[in-house]
């Protein structure tokens, strides 16, 4: 799952990459951030000594997944200003949901 994350970390970067330069430090920058947020807090959950440790730490990563499906949205709804394919993350980010949940 780690690894999925960051390959969407990757795609996001990619996507976000060719966003109107007035949303370098708008939607791009959070989209970013949700995604790195990711596969960080599997990370650091997995070197937590306790299940209930690791757990908190898969609520976090899942709360950053929902707020990039929420920003993955927007950018579908805004395709006339930013022109971008957003399928390879959307499936990716969907399969870590269901991984994250099952975590959960």
């Amino acid at each position: 799952m780690w690894q999925l994350a960051v390959s969407l970390t990757v795609e996001i970067y990619k996507m976000t990459a060719h966003f109107p330069s007035d949303e370098r430090f708008g939607l791009a920058a959070q989209m970013r951030r949700a995604a790195v947020s990711i596969p960080s807090n599997l990370a650091e959950g997995s070197r937590r000594k306790t299940h209930k440790d690791f757990r908190k730490f898969v609520l976090i990563a899942s709360g950053s997944g929902a707020e990039l499906e929420t920003q993955i949205a927007l950018v579908e709804r805004l395709s006339q200003f930013i022109a971008t394919d957003v399928t390879p993350a959307k499936e990716l980010l969907y399969r870590i949901m269901q991984m994250l949940t099952k975590l959960d």
